[in-house]
């Protein structure tokens, strides 16, 4: 059995990595001419560490990013509204991780390489179409200009939020949904805050910064990388795809958040120590009907792209991952197309949820909830919201992304992980 993927990402990646695992031949094509470890941080969630557990990378996981010891939400004023434990400090079996995702994308890199060959994983090679009845794609090569069609049993779509296999299904869909939000992106070496392994949220709905380190080098040396996001609401229509992770100047956004100088972090500050800020709108797209057609699925934010809350990115594509090779390995080539569709069944309507719960700001509704309430700051936490009310959030979000313990230890078990 021989199965294409389309997009050397994080999903398609891992995928692989798991095919390859249960026997099978997979071929990877990635559009890039090289794979570069691009971007800032990234967080995953328990939920996904176990299955990178169980492809043996635990050990390079701890070599690169920052095990999460907790979570926290804070108003604009600098003042505690709720924090958690998270990974081994919640009771999980696995860590929670914070990493840099262009370093996570080239462990998996290195690994498929590895582990499939180095014949397996084929760069500059754009997909222009699939066949969803003869599981073909065809493939343009970016150096020669030359197109050619590639065979396979099966044909996974894992290239993102402008995927071209999901234009093809769907060419009337648009450009993504645009949030009215605006999100300017960096990272800074500083001094620990918190914890030293602590993932900050704070603000509100139309102001925001998430931060968290996401370097086990610099942990190492008494300092910390420090992944930051600035958030800003800038009413208006979807930036044109060209505009995306654009190169902007400080001042561009930087002015609102000038007062936000608490005894913890320095939010200024800590913007005025990046070198170069990238600006990214804050998008996603709305839940598909379907994501099989015949032998050929999606995955990842191919099928369901979200906004970046609640750290479900990578995390549910590597979910996606898990669930297709189980869809998978369990059939025969003659069953791939029910297989498809049974994983379909599966992944489709889980993560259309996660998807509107976003929308809705996740977990992160807690801060909008104290800046409606007590948008001066206050006394005591509980004067604004019970700690019934405080649980009942972070507890109704957690249901609806998989984060529950028992599942993900039960999981780890089952792996020998433990």
């Amino acid at each position: 059995m021989k199965i294409s993927i389309i997009g050397g990402g994080i999903g398609g990646l891992t995928l692989a990595l798991m095919l390859k695992a249960r026997g099978m031949a997979v071929q990877v094509f990635e559009s890039a001419a090289q794979v570069r470890p691009l971007g800032v941080g990234i967080n995953v969630q328990p939920s996904a560490i176990v299955e990178l557990a169980a492809l043996g990378l635990l050990p390079q996981l701890d070599a690169l990013g920052v095990r999460t010891a907790e979570v926290c939400y804070f108003n604009r004023h600098g003042q505690r509204i709720w924090s958690e434990p998270r990974g081994l400090a919640a009771g999980y079996r696995v860590p929670q991780f914070s990493i840099h995702r262009g370093e996570l994308q080239m462990l998996l890199m290195q690994t498929a390489l590895q582990r499939l060959g180095p014949q397996a994983v084929s760069c500059g090679q754009e997909a222009v179409a699939v066949d969803p009845d003869s599981a073909s794609v065809t493939l343009l090569d970016r150096d020669s200009g030359q197109t050619r069609v590639e065979r396979a049993d099966a044909v996974i779509s894992a290239d993102g939020i402008h995927s071209a296999v999901r234009r093809q299904f769907y060419p009337h869909e648009g450009p993504p949904r645009y949030s009215g939000r605006v999100l300017w992106r960096a990272t800074t070496v500083g001094k620990p805050f918190l914890t030293g392994a602590s993932m900050v949220m704070a603000g509100h709905a139309d102001q925001k910064l998430v931060t968290y380190p996401i370097s086990r080098r610099h942990a190492d040396q008494g300092e910390s990388l420090i992944n930051w996001i600035a958030e800003l609401r800038v009413p208006g229509d979807t930036p044109p795809k060209s505009d995306w992770n654009k190169e902007v100047a400080l001042d561009v956004f930087a002015g609102p958040f000038e007062a936000w100088r608490w005894d913890w972090l320095d939010v200024p500050a800590l913007f005025r120590g990046a070198s170069t800020y990238y600006e990214f709108p804050m998008v996603d797209r709305d839940p598909l009907p379907r994501w099989t057609h015949g032998r050929v699925t999606l995955l990842g934010d191919a099928g369901h792209p979200m906004y970046p809350i609640g750290s479900n990115g990578a995390t549910q594509a590597i979910l996606d991952a898990r669930a297709l090779v189980d869809q998978i390995a369990g059939s025969d080539v003659a069953g791939l197309p029910a297989a498809l569709q049974r994983y379909q069944d599966d992944r489709l309507p889980k993560t259309a949820r996660i998807v509107m719960a976003n929308r809705a700001q996740g977990p992160d509704h807690v801060m909008q909830v104290f800046e409606e309430r007590a948008p001066e700051g206050f006394k005591q936490v509980h004067d604004v919201a019970s700690q019934a009310e405080l649980e009942d959030i972070a507890r109704g979000y957690k249901q609806i992304v998989g984060l529950d313990i028992e599942t993900v230890n039960a999981r780890a078990e089952s792996l020998g992980l433990v």
